[in-house]
Order: structure tokens, then sequence, then C-alpha cells
């Protein structure tokens, strides 16, 4: 038995059983003595009277018949009406103790219901306290000495309860505070393994979740940068701020960076905090606003100078010779509408960056955008003797925008055909995962270093500047690009080798999340 009740129940009838074993083996001994000096005493007493008649009959006994007929009395066989009443002394003894030890058991029973039941159903609860399950209840009845007790554990059971629903309230509200802070957060132990990232630092890094938790940071894949600040804060032990220029997804992203030790109780040293805040937009914003005045007076002065300079020369007296008028008319002409494409390229990534712009979703087919795009830029591709190579059998479907799609597809095709040498060769493929659809663009052109792939979404960004401004370019089609994917929830990658040629890969989702 494993309740006190029955510790105590086997105890008391263990002590009573050996109590009175040891009370019947002692009369046991003590009986025969007490049977056999009662005997000796009866056989006395007959002698008296067997000399008191003999004396009433003139008959003298010596003391030696005496002794004689007190021996026979003693031994007489009619003693043994003795073993029968031996044996009757011996049942009843029998059926005393053993009423004696059942009623002795039975009270103790009833007397440890009363007081260790309660104690036990008090323990009970406390085990399942100790487990966790805070709804269990003692029984309490005022009637019993243990009242106080179990009234004390309900109440100690309620508290715990009630600890336990701010526990888990404040655990779900630091949960959500984490994940939705914005910002990205990872903390580090002690012995360098990362123990909790949030939302936000899976997104950025494109990391899964399950997969860096308790993993040492140093072999996840974080950038060096951000690896060395975290060496620093793990080596002074003292909070520290950095902004960071980091290579993400061949995108650069500009990181405040904030560290700080995790201090436990008695100064006991935890491991690290590591709290990423974005500031890319931040900083592209003070970046365009420092550079817009003069990339645009510096894309606005070529040809605005060409048009004043050959006008002015037209006016001089240059306007009489035909052939020269004709020249200078097909340059301003030229210079014209080069400045209006600038000018409307502007408009264009203007509209695409305003607050609230969305495209039309649809249900459009990859292929026939391909097929549109490449029928609007071969003119461009026949006057450098290039030729498309084509895999674009399939038909995949995706939630997107025809018109725009079209525009992103041109963008990277006229800029496949500029920076590519003549007789070359643009390739297209298309292709579909479970959840994309998959454009590839491959040229043969120039090519680009990788450190220049982070930067060649921005605006007016030019690999090569002269090639790019004689060819008409404006500097913006690929800043129009990166938008349009961004506003399809797409993703763009870039490939590229100097002298090999570059290669984009845009993904399209099939379904479109609201």
């Amino acid at each position: 038995m494993k309740s006190l009740q029955g510790k105590i129940v086997l105890s008391f009838t263990l002590v009573v059983g050996s109590i009175l074993a040891g009370l019947g083996i002692i009369l046991s001994q003590l009986f025969p003595v007490y049977v056999e000096e009662s005997v000796r005493s009866n056989a006395i007493g007959k002698v008296d009277e067997i000399s008191l008649i003999a004396k009433q009959s003139n008959i003298s006994l010596s003391d030696d018949q005496k002794d004689d007929i007190k021996d026979v009395l003693s031994n007489d066989p009619s003693g043994s009406d003795f073993i029968e009443i031996r044996q009757q002394l011996w049942k009843v003894l029998l059926v005393v103790l053993c009423s004696a030890f059942f009623i002795t058991i039975l009270l103790t029973y009833r007397l440890t219901k009363r007081y260790a039941q309660p104690i036990d159903n008090v323990t009970e609860v406390a085990i399942e306290l100790a487990k966790g399950n805070f709804r269990a209840r003692a029984y309490e009845d005022d009637s019993l000495s243990t009242a106080q007790l179990s009234t004390s554990i309900n109440v100690l059971a309620r508290n715990l309860q009630e600890l336990f629903k701010v526990r888990e309230m404040e655990k779900e509200r630091l949960k959500t505070l984490i994940e939705n802070m914005g910002s990205a957060l990872m903390m580090i132990d002690r012995d360098g393994q990362i123990s909790i990232v949030n939302k936000p630092f899976v997104d950025q890094f494109d990391f899964n979740a399950q997969e860096v938790q308790n993993q040492l940071f140093k072999s996840v894949g974080l950038p060096e940068e951000l690896k060395q600040f975290i060496d620093y804060v793990f080596l002074m032990e003292a909070s520290s701020r950095k902004q960071l220029t980091l290579v993400i997804q061949q995108e650069l992203h500009h990181m405040e960076v904030y560290g700080a030790p995790v201090i436990g109780e008695h100064g006991r040293w935890l491991g690290v905090v590591i709290v990423m805040h974005d500031i890319s937009d931040l900083i592209r914003l003070e970046q365009i606003r420092k550079d817009f005045v003069a990339n645009v007076s510096h894309e606005l002065r070529t040809p605005i100078t060409s048009i004043k300079g050959f006008s002015e020369t037209l006016i001089d007296g240059a306007m009489k010779d035909e052939k020269t008028l004709l020249s200078f008319l097909e340059i301003i002409n030229k210079e014209s509408n080069r400045l209006q494409m600038l000018i409307e390229d502007l408009l264009e990534l203007s509209k695409i960056e305003q607050h609230g712009f969305s495209v039309e979703f649809s249900k459009t087919n990859l292929r026939e955008v391909m097929l549109r795009a490449a029928e609007m830029t071969s003119p461009r591709l026949e006057e450098k003797n290039m030729a498309f190579v084509p895999n674009i059998e399939l038909d995949v479907i995706v939630d997107g925008d025809m018109n725009r799609l079209i525009q992103v597809v041109m963008n990277l095709l006229t800029n496949a055909i500029t920076y590519s040498p003549e007789n070359t060769s643009v390739h297209l493929s298309l292709h579909e995962s479970d959840t994309h659809g998959i454009i590839v663009i491959r040229d043969e052109g120039i090519g680009m270093d990788k450190k220049e792939i982070p930067r060649i979404f921005e605006r007016f960004y030019r690999i090569d500047r002269a090639r790019s401004r004689n060819s008409g370019g404006t500097g913006l089609g690929l800043a129009i690009v990166k938008h349009l994917i961004d506003a399809h929830n797409g993703r763009i990658f870039v490939e590229s080798e100097p002298g090999i040629g570059t290669q984009f890969k845009l993904l399209i989702p099939k379904k479109q999340t609201t």
C-alpha cells in the first residue's frame, strides 16, 4: 500500500499481531505449569480428605503412605480430564486473541480512515501540483482536524493557477513582442549557440527557425561582418552599437546592430542578445536625397547641352547649309527623345514608388508575356545581328499584371541586348515550381563583378556609364524592374561573371496571398 492510511494500518496490524502472538506464546508456556500446579493442589486436598475419612474409621496413615497416595492421585489417569479442559481453554484463548486482533484492526482502519485519508488526498493534490496540474483540489471538511491543511493546499493551488495564468500571459506577450517588434533579434547563449530568433530575423536572412535553433552562430551562414561584431560583444562583455553594411540575398542592407550581454542572478553571464534594425530605407532615402539633384542634372546636362549648342550653331548661320541643318536637327531630335525617355522613366518610377501603388492581378500566362516582350524588342536585336534562344514551351499561369510583367521582361531584354556584343545570343527559358513561375534571361555580354550586383537596382547606377549613355539608357530600368517584381510579391536573383554574361532569374508567385 502506498497511501498513508494503508501504511498505518499495515504497521499497526504487524505491531498488534506481534503483541498478541507474543502473549499467546507466553500463555502457552505458563498454562501447563498452572494446570500441573492445580492438579497437585487438588491431589493434596484429596489426600487430606482420605486421611480424615481413615481417621474417622480408626485407621492411621503414615506420612509415607500419604505421599504415596498423593503421587498416585497426581498421576491418576483421571487427570486426562484436564487435557480436555486444556484444549477448551486453548480454543477460548485463540478465539479471544483473534477477536481482539480483528477488532483492533477494524478500529485502527476506522481511525486512520478518518485522520489519514485526508492527508493522502492532500498528498495526491500536492503531487498533481508538482506535475503542473494546477486545477487539482483537495477535499475540504470542516469536521476533520485536517481541514486547515486541505484549505491551505487549495489556496496554494489557486495561487499557483493564477501565477501560471499570469506567466503564460506574460510569455505570450513577450513572444508576440519579439515576433512583431519589426527588428531582427537573436539571442546566443554563453556557448555560442543560438537560443532564440524571431520572425524578422528568419525572414531577413532566409533561414529556417528549426535549422538555426541550438546551432553555433558561426556555422549557420551569417555575414562575416555580423559574426565579427558578435565576437566583439562576447570578448568585451559590454553593450555595443555599430552600423554594418551587409550583403543579404544579393541585396545591400544597412543595419544598425546593437549587442548586449545577458546577465542572470548573482552576476552570472548567460550570453548575448543581438538586435538588428534595418535602416536601408533611411540610408537609401538619404542617399537619394543627396544624389538625386546631382544625377538628374548630370543626366539632363548632356541632352540639354547638345540641344542648346546645336540650336545656337544653327541660329548663327549653319541652318543655311541644308546638309548640316538636317544633321543637327537629327541630333536635336535624338537628344529630345532621350530627354523625353528620362522624364517618362522618372515619372514612371515615381508613380511606382508612391504609397498605395498596386498592380492588377489576374491569371497571366508567362509564356505569352515572354513572346510579346521578345517580339517588341526584336528590332533592336536585329540591329546587332543577335538572336533569341528560346526554351518557353510550357504554359505557366501566375497571378500577375500582364502589362507590368511585359514591361519587366522588356527592360531585362533591352539591357541584355545593350550590354552584349554583336553576333551573340540572348537565352530565354521558362520553368515552374509548386509555388512560382520562373523566368530566366541570360545574355553573353560584358557581365559584372559580384560586388556590383547589390547596387544595380539603384537609380542611375551604371556599370559602364559611357556605353550605357551612348546606347540611350536612362539608368532607371532595373530600378523599375525591382519595384514591379516587389509589387508582385516576387523575387529576383542575379548571377554574373565578367566577360561571360549575366543571368536574371524572376520568381513570380502562382497565387497571391491576400
